[in-house]
């Protein structure tokens, strides 16, 4: 490695899609034009996985290959796996970013939950690195996305420039969803809140060749009438880029108060 290369920052780039994605290699390609690139990805699709762990069974890591180089290490266990193995166990340097995509279909409002291209991320900033997430929203693997991931490098290059990166003094998670638009129809950009979008879901009842029923995960997303150009699902649907800063703070503060009963129950009578 050349002075040149080692003063490049170095990214870790997982995803959910798995490793062979077009979304992946996109964003890889493009990275690499400012940062030393190393890709710890699922070796399959782990979509909706959300931050789950593997604890009942061992994982393995394999060097993969596209067009006979070495493109990154596929690991048989979800996106949360991969940025966690990656960074106690494979990554000899701490990375200056987590990055995750390019996702193929929006990662919005109740999808973050679910996703596992945030919950790699997540995990990223949990490390206390800040973490970005791609998503573009088409969900089609034939989709070009060389658009995608110049906007993504756009994105990477301002982050690292910013001050909340340079300093590193607390966790910053960035929700990135591209608009299934072209470049010149793009409004610009928007700082957004998580929307209250929501899926109706089913489970669609089917039978096998053998005549037995089995039932297939469906569902169909609805816009929240709450929502304004200031959630992500609204400023996507508006022709904007949508960047939600997120945190994770599960206690309900609000309902702590109403609970001081419980505290007067007796437990060792």
């Amino acid at each position: 490695m050349n002075n040149q290369e080692s003063d490049k920052p170095l990214i870790l780039v997982s995803n959910d899609d798995g490793i062979n994605s077009p979304g992946i290699l996109s964003l890889v390609m493009h990275l690499e034009k400012i940062a030393r690139v190393i890709v710890v990805a699922p070796e399959h699709e782990q979509s909706a996985g959300g931050h789950s762990l593997t604890l009942s069974k061992p994982l393995r890591v394999t060097p993969f290959h596209r067009n006979g180089e070495m493109f990154g290490f596929a690991v048989s266990g979800t996106p949360a796996d991969c940025v966690k193995m990656a960074l106690t166990s494979i990554l000899q340097e701490r990375p200056a970013m987590v990055i995750s995509g390019i996702n193929h279909g929006q990662n919005t409002s109740i999808n973050i939950l679910y996703s596992g291209t945030v919950s790699a991320v997540t995990e990223g900033m949990l490390f206390g690195i800040p973490s970005i997430a791609f998503s573009y929203c088409n969900h089609s693997w034939e989709i070009d996305m060389n658009n995608a991931g110049e906007i993504a490098l756009a994105i990477t290059q301002e982050a690292l420039n910013s001050d909340f990166v340079k300093q590193n003094d607390s966790p910053v998670l960035l929700n990135v969803n591209i608009p299934d638009i072209s470049r010149e129809k793009i409004n610009g950009v928007k700082i957004t809140k998580v929307g209250n979008g929501y899926w109706k879901d089913f489970y669609e009842k089917r039978k096998d060749p053998f005549g037995r029923d089995y039932y297939w995960f469906s569902g169909v997303y609805n816009y929240s009438d709450q929502d304004t150009i200031l959630s992500d699902d609204i400023a996507i649907k508006e022709g904007y880029i949508s960047i939600t800063p997120i945190k994770y703070e599960f206690t309900n503060f609000a309902m702590m108060e109403k609970l001081t009963n419980f505290e007067k129950i007796k437990c060792n009578t």
